[in-house]
């Protein structure tokens, strides 16, 4: 009889317990994971030499590679930063030697060749974590699918511009460490899926915020073709003219890194170098965001997808009903503030956006005000990729707005917050068992739908299958989105007359690529 308990326990402890599976090998060398909700999980695998010292704002270089078999059963550290990339996130654990990733797989993967999710955190290039619970891809695992979160280097770390580094550099640029992060990733995914189980030839890049407007450089960059087959984009992208933000231009990015390092008292990069990482923390604002160079983004995406450059491959994206809800306080928002806000980001009072968001009284001028953010960081550019893809590409763009709000405690960080910012991605990764919160049957049946979404695109190409309702390819400018609510189904795209405001006074202001110069 005991005997036979043994017997049960040992075959009961992969599903039970955290067992150590067969090792994976990489071209570095092999890896172990554990077993953790029913699927494979395997943390921390170097994809990249630790980015410190000398390789301190340099471009990645491959990992060291190691004899034996690397236990691979702990999360890394998160790169450098401070703050949170969402509210009620636990702080992370930090180091600059970050760059690492992690797989989540079937436990029969070995083998196949499944579809691949690689995921970016976002945080407005400031702070992340590809460890953080929300993202644990154990639901996409469970329906074939293997979810790798990446982290990449952030802040100053990942994005200082400086004159020596664009002389130190053999390509002539500086700035964007952070995207050559996430193309060395995707390289490394590339090289090292298929003994996962994973289809190199099937790869998803997929992200959120800052994420997404990393998709939509990756899809602009030259260092980034072929590494991926599909893309996901959740409220983000890079198409605001750059006339408006004339910063993200390599010279002025540069002039911003001098000026960075003197406040910090480092007289040359080299001096910097030697600075604690932590050091590099106060200050960074100025240079925390992506750089249009020689070499990682030589146009902007807006011009790369005008010029028909972008890479060709199908395009999920969307936005959320209530965006700004989750980073905008209206409390003191007066018609005054509102107005003093659009001339903030426009340099001017344009007319026509007064005339959108009508806001003659407190009431109004805080919804004006909301609108006016979501439609500024969110709605523009999703609508306008989608049409970029639609006018400028030869593979289909499928558009949603998550319009569905999520039952957030009265009390918490997020009440109040309704399909903000953040909502859609307890949906996404099929998480609503991670918070006790008072889901509903409907919840439950559209965390279910759109996961399914999303693993029938990374599958096909396209997100629609059988039981769900069909999801119409965006045509332009007529097209209409997926709302993803209650009972999802396609309709027409939210606040187009704003929207098409916006797209007026933008396009007054950039000038028209040169496409035959690149």
């Amino acid at each position: 009889m005991q005997k036979i308990l043994l017997l049960l326990a040992a075959l009961a402890a992969p599903i039970l317990g955290h067992a150590a599976p067969e090792p994976v090998s990489t071209a570095a060398g092999m890896v172990r994971g554990t077993i953790e909700n029913g699927v494979l999980v395997y943390k921390a695998i170097p994809y990249a030499a630790p980015p410190v010292g000398a390789l301190r704002w340099r471009e990645p270089q491959p990992p060291p590679s190691w004899q034996g078999v690397r236990e691979a059963q702990d999360f890394a550290p998160a790169c450098m930063q401070r703050g949170l990339s969402m509210p009620g996130e636990t702080p992370p654990a930090t180091s600059e030697d970050c760059l690492y990733l992690n797989v989540w797989t079937p436990p029969s993967a070995r083998g196949q060749r499944l579809p691949v999710i690689v995921w970016i955190p976002g945080g407005g290039f400031t702070n992340g974590s590809a460890a953080m619970p929300l993202y644990h891809g154990d639901a996409f695992a469970r329906r074939g699918v293997i979810l790798v979160t990446v982290a990449y280097r952030l802040g100053a770390l990942g994005f200082l511009a400086h004159p020596e580094l664009t002389r130190e550099s053999s390509h002539g640029s500086s700035g964007n460490y952070g995207l050559m992060d996430q193309a060395a990733a995707l390289r490394w995914v590339r090289d090292n899926i298929a003994g996962f189980g994973g289809d190199p030839g099937r790869v998803t890049v997929a992200g959120q915020s800052a994420g997404a407007m990393s998709v939509s450089a990756l899809m602009s960059s030259p260092l980034a073709r072929g590494l991926f087959q599909r893309a996901i984009a959740e409220s983000g992208g890079i198409f605001e003219p750059v006339e408006l933000a004339p910063r993200f231009r390599l010279h002025n990015a540069e002039g911003d890194g001098e000026r960075y390092l003197a406040a910090l008292g480092a007289a040359s990069v080299q001096a910097a170098r030697q600075l604690p990482a932590e050091a590099l923390l106060a200050g960074q604002d100025v240079v925390t965001h992506p750089v249009i160079d020689l070499w990682v983004l030589p146009m902007t995406p807006y011009d790369t997808f005008t010029c028909g450059r972008q890479a060709e491959v199908p395009l999920l994206l969307g936005w959320n009903a209530e965006e700004a809800r989750a980073l905008v306080d209206v409390a003191d928002v007066t018609a005054s503030t509102f107005e003093a806000g659009i001339t903030r980001a426009f340099g001017e009072l344009p007319p026509a956006l007064l005339q959108a968001y009508p806001h003659a009284n407190e009431g109004e001028a805080r919804q004006a005000r909301l609108d006016f953010e979501r439609d500024l960081r969110f709605g523009w550019d999703m609508w306008t990729w989608a049409r970029l893809q639609a006018g400028h590409g030869k593979q289909p763009a499928f558009l949603y707005l998550f319009d569905h709000r999520p039952p957030f405690p009265a009390g918490s960080v997020y009440a109040g917050w309704g399909a903000s910012h953040y909502a859609e991605l307890w949906y996404v990764f099929g998480h609503l068992g991670q918070d006790a919160w008072k889901w509903t049957a409907a919840d439950r049946l559209l965390a279910d739908g759109i996961v399914r979404y999303w693993t029938n695109f990374a599958a096909h190409g396209d997100p629609n299958g059988p039981g769900l309702a069909h999801w119409p390819a965006f045509i332009g400018e007529a097209g209409q989105a997926m709302h993803l609510g209650d009972r999802p189904a396609p309709g027409p795209v939210p606040s187009r007359e704003p929207l098409r405001v916006f797209d007026a006074v933008y396009g007054g202001l950039r000038a028209k690529p040169d496409c035959a110069a690149q």
